[in-house]
């Protein structure tokens, strides 16, 4: 097996690999001011943080009293690393790449020439994005924060609520040009030894030029990339990333990204709520059955419609159904038609919400419906109908917690849609297997899609006949 030789740290090497970094800076630093010894000091401007550079790194080095007696770089190193310089952790590095990579993580560089390495001290740069509110999961009786874009604020989130040796975290780098680095976490004795060997492996074979975006990683874990079904959990509260790490699943956290990942997946695992443990059973049980009854609907109500109208008008009511043709009579286009258009007009408004400004974006969304619908309706070109059956299965798509489940319904409700159209009922029940069996056959790390969550509740039906029966209920 050939070893890859590494090039020892030096200013000219570090010159030479910076070359064209107009933010690469470097001072010589004179150790106690009156001695003989001069050290070479590097890093990054803008990524480190002026304040901590100059109080706990430059000051130490050039007090006469603490560095005044180095008479050579032996010396110095070893003073350095037994406390002369105010920093929690330092490191050697001997190699001119892990040099680089911890420039360019915000560290600073106290270089020693002649014994070709280099000590790195962390001295990062404070402005970063403070934590904030959930924008996109709304928290009522759970925690208020999020996570933002610097990795260890994240790890430090998670450890807030789990505040046990028994999480551990292993990080990595992912991406040959950004280096970025991810972090593996997991509760040990509640998550799976096969998982966690399984994700590193997958990891390892991740293979991207830089890592700047979930979707890279989310291909290269998932177990059929090929499925618009998410097969990885989302999150950007900690309190949620820590109760599925405490149900044994394995997290992940990206550094420059405020999201957390979490597998193994599952389709019940979508529609929980950190908030439901916070209420009365009877309340989040209901609460999650709203909310199946909600992917029900947005995906089988514009399917379900259309087979209706088309193909089995006899199965609605006679009242109704006079309502349906006298809207219909003036109409250019057939049922299949306006459920299709309304379908594409609603996703446009719901691209368009959440493309633009948020000011901007809400009001494209409300007045944009109101306005297209009503004028669609008075132009004769839509029945009323159509729009409050496609509008209604677009807003039971809105009660779902994951956006990304939402976007799979869309592909879903299409398809069933489709399936409607040319077979009527018959049409749409065999697009409903061919989802179903498509649902059963996915997998996420040897856990079935369709298994049921381990925190899911019990049924009603004990907690109900206790209490029937008069006992306290649980």
């Amino acid at each position: 097996m050939n070893e890859t030789k590494s090039v020892p740290v030096t200013q000219e090497a570090l010159r030479g690999l910076f070359t064209g970094c107009a933010d690469y800076t470097e001072r010589f630093i004179r150790c106690g001011l009156t001695a003989e010894l001069s050290l070479p000091v590097c890093w990054l401007d803008g990524v480190v943080s002026g304040s901590a550079l100059g109080l706990e790194i430059l000051r130490p080095l050039t007090e006469l009293l603490r560095a005044g007696d180095l008479s050579g770089e032996d010396a110095a190193l070893e003073r350095c690393l037994a406390g002369l310089v105010y920093r929690c952790s330092a490191e050697r590095i001997t190699d001119l790449d892990a040099a680089a990579e911890a420039l360019c993580r915000g560290c600073c560089l106290v270089l020693f020439e002649e014994l070709g390495c280099a000590l790195s001290f962390e001295t990062r740069s404070a402005q970063r994005r403070a934590v904030a509110e959930p924008s996109l999961e709304k928290s009522l009786k759970g925690g208020k924060d999020s996570f933002t874009e610097t990795l260890r604020v994240n790890t430090a989130l998670v450890r807030q609520r789990l505040n046990t040796p028994s999480l551990k975290l292993t990080e990595s780098s992912l991406g040959r040009r950004s280096r970025t680095r991810v972090a593996l976490l997991y509760l040990e004795g509640a998550a799976r030894a096969e998982t966690v060997r399984e994700l590193a492996r997958r990891l390892d074979r991740v293979d991207v030029e830089a890592l700047l975006s979930l979707g890279p990683l989310e291909r290269g874990l998932a177990d059929c990339p090929a499925s618009p079904f998410p097969q990885l959990l989302h999150t950007e509260r900690p309190d949620r990333f820590a109760m599925h790490l405490d149900q044994g699943r394995v997290g992940l956290l990206v550094d420059g990204l405020p999201v957390g990942l979490l597998l193994p997946a599952s389709l019940p695992a979508f529609l929980e709520v950190t908030g439901d443990g916070g209420m009365h059973p009877l309340v989040s049980g209901s609460l999650a059955a709203l909310r199946w009854l909600a992917l029900g609907i947005g995906l089988l109500l514009p399917g379900f419609y259309t087979a209706v109208a088309l193909y089995h008008p006899e199965m609605i009511p006679t009242r109704l159904l006079l309502s349906i043709i006298r809207a219909e009579q003036d109409l250019p286009f057939s049922t299949a038609l306006e459920v299709l258009g309304m379908l594409a007009a609603f996703s446009l408004l719901q691209e368009a919400g959440l493309r633009m400004p948020n000011p901007i974006g809400d009001t494209v969304s409300i007045i944009g419906a109101l306005i297209v619908g009503q004028a669609a309706v008075e132009a004769k070109l839509v029945s009323p109908i159509a729009i409050i059956v496609v509008a209604v299965s677009g807003i039971a798509c809105y009660t779902l917690p994951s956006q990304d489940l939402g976007f799979a319904l869309r592909l879903g409700r299409l398809a069933l849609l489709l399936g409607a159209i040319f077979a009527g009922l018959y049409g749409l029940g065999l697009a409903g297997c061919l989802l179903l069996l498509h649902l059963a056959e996915l997998e996420s790390f040897g856990t079935p899609y369709l298994s049921p969550s381990p925190s899911a509740r019990p049924p009603l039906l004990p907690w109900l006949r206790k209490l029937l029966r008069g006992g306290k209920a649980p």
